[in-house]
């Protein structure tokens, strides 16, 4: 099975290629620039792997929460590679692919989500694969739910901003953090493996994307004090 994957929920734009469980990928701070360079890092992967497009079988992105704007570039992108060449979409939620490449059996990701706020979701792995504990949601540092027990891993980058708060709300429930962690289309590749596998797949039309946020932008009133 080949899966070429990419995820644009953040600054750092990553893209992947599975192959049977080999992963090929790239990634590059982006910055504002993912509707140009996403689709060049593609081409350049599958170049790299010496395949086309009609040799996947399946495309998947992050499905978010993230960047509004990066979110609907990536979906449309995602759109557009499975509509011309006929094949299905999988999205991936961007929590759960911190989680996966963090690699523990119990991890707190959490993505800086600007305007003070977290995204933020928890989860736990057996032998049967991934569990959320916590479901993803949007909240300020200082409500950010605290997970049953201790031993728990944060990551994501709302670790960095926000570490004060979130130390003296979660602190006691985990066991080491990394803020330095963003999405990756390494995971993103794996986890869609996996759905694919189990043929939970979508139509290109049904591509969807998880912003938890309806506002994207605070009025003068509601932003922070400085």
């Amino acid at each position: 099975m080949k899966i070429l994957a990419f995820d644009t929920s953040t600054e750092l734009l990553s893209v992947a290629l599975w192959q049977d469980g080999q992963i090929l990928s790239n990634d590059c701070n982006a910055e504002q620039q993912h509707a140009e360079r996403t689709l060049p890092m593609l081409r350049e992967l599958l170049a790299q792997a010496g395949l086309q497009l009609r040799d996947i079988d399946a495309i998947a992105y992050g499905h978010g929460p993230g960047s509004f704007t990066g979110l609907r570039i990536g979906c449309g992108i995602a759109q557009g590679l499975a509509y011309g060449a006929a094949l299905p979409v999988i999205g991936i939620d961007s929590l759960l692919a911190l989680a996966e490449a963090n690699g523990s059996e119990r991890v707190y990701a959490c993505l800086d989500a600007r305007m003070s706020q977290i995204f933020h979701a928890a989860y736990r792995r057996d032998a049967n694969g991934w569990h959320t504990e916590i479901e993803p949601g949007l909240c300020h540092p200082q409500q950010a739910p605290q997970p049953a027990g201790n031993g728990w891993i944060g990551v994501g980058s709302g670790f960095a901003p926000h570490a004060a708060a979130l130390q003296q709300r979660l602190g006691a429930h985990l066991a080491s953090v990394d803020p330095t962690r963003y999405p990756h289309a390494r995971a993103i590749a794996s986890l869609a493996a996996r759905e694919a596998a189990a043929g939970r797949t979508l139509a290109p039309e049904q591509a969807g994307l998880v912003y938890l946020r309806d506002n994207v932008a605070l009025k003068i009133g509601e932003q922070p004090r400085k």
